[in-house]
């Protein structure tokens, strides 16, 4: 029974997963003023990065972050204390010597637990930011263009700084933009 029920949770948890990350690579492409890109054809989705890709610089996006005002429970620490009255005995001497000595003490205990009192307000993150690359001739081949790599914000700024269709050379972070 446990073991079927365990099977059931992993195999669910493998399908909620899958279906997360299908869904994750989907969204808006937003270009570098920060409108909404339609594009005329798909863009090519890269194989698992290799350590150091090169290319000829083509075109670079910076996806601002993007939050949103929420509210969540406001957690406060409250805790409250109590007085346990404890019986102590102690048994000395033996045969019909033996005598027992009864007393008492009180003893203090905290229980502390987190309770919710209003709500406060965040920013949530909707969206994080990112800085993107595409490529053509990745990696010498030339029918892979238009390829969108994720780098760091200093590969972004050297990136940025060569002249359109000059040979980069970078270590990505990610496939995708």
């Amino acid at each position: 029974m446990i073991k079927t029920r365990r099977l059931l949770v992993a195999g669910m948890t493998a399908a909620l997963v899958a279906a997360l990350g299908a869904c994750s690579d989907g969204g808006d492409d937003l270009s570098a003023n920060g409108s909404v890109a339609q594009q005329s054809q798909p863009a090519q989705q890269a194989q698992p990065s290799p350590e150091v890709v090169h290319g000829l610089r083509d075109t670079v996006r910076h996806v601002t972050r993007k939050t949103a005002d929420a509210t969540r429970a406001h957690l406060v620490r409250k805790c409250t204390s109590t007085t346990e009255r404890v019986r102590h005995t102690s048994r000395s001497g033996s045969g019909t010597r033996k005598t027992t000595r009864v007393w008492y003490t009180t003893e203090h205990h905290e229980t502390c637990k987190k309770v919710r009192q209003g709500t406060e307000r965040y920013k949530r993150v909707v969206r994080r930011e990112r800085w993107c690359v595409s490529l053509d001739d990745v990696n010498g081949h030339k029918s892979q263009d238009d390829v969108w790599y994720r780098v760091d914000r200093v590969t972004y700024d050297q990136v940025l700084q060569a002249d359109q269709h000059t040979r980069v050379e970078f270590t990505p972070a990610g496939t995708g933009c």
